[in-house]
């Protein structure tokens, strides 16, 4: 038997766009009007308990739902154990949030619960995990869900209203509109159950949030409320609005079973920028900041926003004038009004911006486009919101190291000498150990990593404080977990990776991690017999030895590790290199000059690795490229004297050796500069000697490979040895020598292109 019918007449459904500017504006005039008793807001009921802190909230900001008990890093469950729902200072929710609060009106959010769409999330992910293992006979077997092919009711309505494309129909409509104007809202629930009746009953998961939205209305109407406003999308508006015309017991036995999983509920900032590129509720907001923009701007939106525009290009050097705003004004209305547009959209004023402020160079346009079209900003959280003991530990250490994290990139440079900067730097290291990428060190003109000054990229993303979540199971603090991973991460790392772990320890000073993670490394550094692993791991550990210096750490012991890898890289390298190809020679030859520069750091001791280069440079069977390198290294360190020097290159060069051979051990010889070759006219003799004596195919062999080597210096460095040339051939620059006899028939296809070229353009 039926109940009572439930009193839809004290019911206003506000049926909205996401993050929609005019929707919003539209909600807050339409809850002052109707001054309902409670609001009830499409999005999971989690955030119950937590709309008290709206006061305190800066949007943008995004309610954060996770799992209550945090799962393993890496997981199915950590993956898929989390969800956001953003809101705007534009975003109608945000509005009917901001009233409910100001006005002392109970609140409450009416969508399917997080705790059912996180448990089907992973119930999902962990089938798909599963798949590649079942039999095929099974997988065929497998129930397929039915996929909810809704229509598309913007569209629908926008072809209705001649329009051809539905977002600024929408736009147009809603919007776009100014204060004072009719509530849309009757209207905007009519078109969606017209659209609805076309396109047959909801199905799937949105069948589902219908319901629960229905059961929460139904609830909060027995309770005795005499005004209700309920704020949802306007695809939904129509099956709230009739209520009557849904049974309770269809509704119940939708829900009934639905999987579920424990969940927790917080506040984090969000950023324009994250609006702009995947928002919240699956709306994406092409352009946050115009939004913003059109929200916030009391009058004449288009005129503010092309002032801005001026006074950006102003602040980058551009001579922009108020008679280009003035002017880009009258353009934006005058598209407006021949496209049929009640206000000019951002389509308009962009154009207007590239047409007339930038005088149509799109480059200069970008510059405000990209700056001014999201409007990028952080929101902030109050203090009293619930996070995890791991995120209030470094809230504080942010607030006592004046650490502020923004949405916007910002380079900081750091003075290790300094106590409050070296410990900036120690937590950006600490973070990165525990996979958060707030800090990413940057080459620095100023010094190189592993001195006393250290350069970083600063920038916020939201997604950090899920990962801070997730690495709450390691520790309460920054430093505690940060330790706990470094000693789990050494438990089954390879060797190059226990060496730059080892690093990360020192730079983010985990004393209570090294001793775990270098007793690790000695065993990996005694067992691994792979060549490459040894040299791979053998320069973080040097820097690691050498920065322990700068950080008032003991540095024997690692010294003394890496000592010993670098011995058994001087045995194992001569074998190493035999029959390596083109590629692997390559890849080789940075190893070696890696491995030399970690050689240089550890200092003395390091004999054994230059008698190695010394056999390496002196072996015939050796890859060119890497024969090249070694003696280059060796004639650099003043191992390998001038004459023994030419008297190599002359043997490298000599007719007998295969072209490509040669040419690949000038490549490796001349790899980072070419200057040697302007200081020592003999060598550049010896090479020019070389390139004259091939054959024609012979040179069109080894021709990619010279373009290879000389293409890499850069324009000042091959005019140098260009001009080297002219001196050797005894040209202009050396009038005293004898020029060589010039080989005209050689030249002769040379001269005629030259000539044909000349003819046709007139010289």
């Amino acid at each position: 038997m039926a109940g009572p019918r439930p009193d839809t007449a004290k019911v206003s459904v506000l049926g909205v766009r996401h993050h929609g500017p005019g929707s919003a504006r539209a909600v807050r005039a339409a809850l002052a009007e109707l001054e309902p008793d409670i609001v009830l807001i499409e999005g999971p009921p989690e955030a119950d308990a937590i709309t008290s802190l709206v006061g305190g909230l800066q949007p943008p900001v995004a309610l954060l739902v996770h799992l209550a008990e945090t799962p393993k890093a890496g997981t199915v469950r950590s993956r898929e154990g989390w969800g956001f729902w953003p809101f705007a200072s534009f975003s109608p929710e945000w509005a009917a949030l901001v009233h409910a609060h100001g006005n002392g009106v109970p609140v409450r959010f009416c969508d399917l619960p997080a705790a059912h769409t996180l448990a089907e999330r992973i119930a999902r992910a962990e089938a798909a995990e599963r798949a590649p293992e079942q039999e095929p006979e099974a997988a065929d077997q497998t129930p397929k869900e039915t996929p909810n092919v809704r229509a598309d009711p913007l569209g629908m309505l926008a072809e209705a209203a001649g329009y051809d494309d539905a977002e600024r129909w929408w736009d147009d409509v809603v919007e776009q509109r100014g204060d004072g104007e009719p509530s849309p809202f009757p209207a905007i629930a009519d078109a969606m159950a017209a659209v609805r009746a076309d396109s047959g009953p909801e199905t799937g998961r949105d069948a589902l949030r219908e319901a629960y939205m229905r059961r929460t209305l139904r609830s909060v109407l027995r309770e005795g409320y005499q005004r209700v406003a309920v704020v949802c999308g306007a695809w939904h508006a129509p099956a709230l609005r009739d209520l009557a015309d849904y049974r309770i017991k269809d509704d119940t036995a939708l829900l009934r079973g639905l999987p579920k999983v424990r969940t927790t509920a917080t506040w984090v900032p969000w950023t324009h920028g994250r609006l702009a590129a995947a928002g919240g509720y699956g709306a994406g907001v092409r352009a946050p900041g115009w939004y913003h923009h059109l929200f916030t701007a009391p009058d004449l939106p288009v005129h503010r926003w092309l002032t801005e525009a001026a006074r950006i290009l102003r602040q980058e050097g551009q001579p922009v004038s108020s008679s280009h705003v003035i002017e880009g004004v009258r353009l934006a209305e005058s598209l407006a009004v021949l496209r049929g547009r009640p206000l000019a959209g951002i389509d308009e004023v962009s154009e207007a911006v590239t047409a007339v402020l930038c005088e149509g160079e799109r480059t200069r346009a970008a510059l405000v486009h990209g700056r001014m079209a999201v409007g990028e900003r952080l929101g902030s959280v109050p203090p009293d919101t619930p996070m995890v003991p791991l995120q209030r530990d470094l809230v504080a250490a942010q607030r006592r190291l004046r650490l502020k994290p923004e949405a916007f990139e910002r380079d900081l440079d750091l003075d290790l000498r300094k106590d409050g900067q070296r410990e900036r730097s120690v937590l950006l290291h600490r973070l990165r150990v525990l996979g958060v990428e707030w800090g990413v060190p940057r080459a620095s003109g100023g010094g190189a990593r592993g001195t006393f000054r250290e350069s970083w990229r600063l920038c916020w993303d939201p997604d950090m404080d899920v990962a801070l979540i997730e690495a709450a199971p390691w520790g309460t603090t920054v430093a505690s977990a940060a330790t706990a991973r470094a000693v789990e991460s050494a438990a089954d790392a390879e060797l190059p990776a226990l060496t730059a772990l080892t690093e990360q320890c020192l730079f983010a000073e985990l004393g209570g991690a090294l001793p775990e993670v270098l007793a690790r490394l000695t065993d990996r550094a005694a067992t691994d017999s792979d060549i490459t692993h040894l040299m791979s791991a053998l320069p973080p550990l040097a820097r690691a030895a050498r920065y322990g210096d700068v950080r008032g750490t003991d540095g024997a012991r690692l010294r003394t590790v890496a000592r010993r890898l670098l011995a058994r890289v001087c045995v194992g390298l001569a074998p190493a290199v035999r029959g390596l190809d083109d590629d692997a020679a390559a890849v080789f030859t940075r190893a070696i000059d890696s491995t030399h520069h970690a050689a240089g750091l550890l200092g003395e001791g390091t004999g054994d690795w230059t008698e190695a280069l010394e056999a390496l440079a002196r072996r015939e069977n050796v890859p060119g490229r890497i024969a090249g390198r070694a003696n280059r290294i060796l004639a650099d360190a003043g191992r390998t004297g001038p004459e023994e020097l030419r008297a190599r290159l002359g043997l490298a060069m000599s007719p007998g050796t295969e072209p490509t051979r040669a040419a690949a051990w000038l490549e490796g010889f001349l790899q980072g500069s070419g200057l040697v070759l302007v200081h020592d006219e003999r060598l550049l003799e010896l090479v020019d000697t070389w390139l004259l004596g091939l054959s024609e195919d012979r040179f069109t062999a080894v021709l990619p490979l010279l373009r290879r080597t000389f293409g890499a210096f850069g324009g000042p460095e091959r005019q140098e040895i260009g001009e080297a040339v002219t001196r050797a051939d005894g040209g202009p620059a050396a009038p005293s020598r004898t020029r060589r006899p010039i080989d005209t028939g050689r030249a002769a296809p040379a001269v005629a292109a030259v000539t044909a070229l000349l003819d046709r353009s007139g010289g």
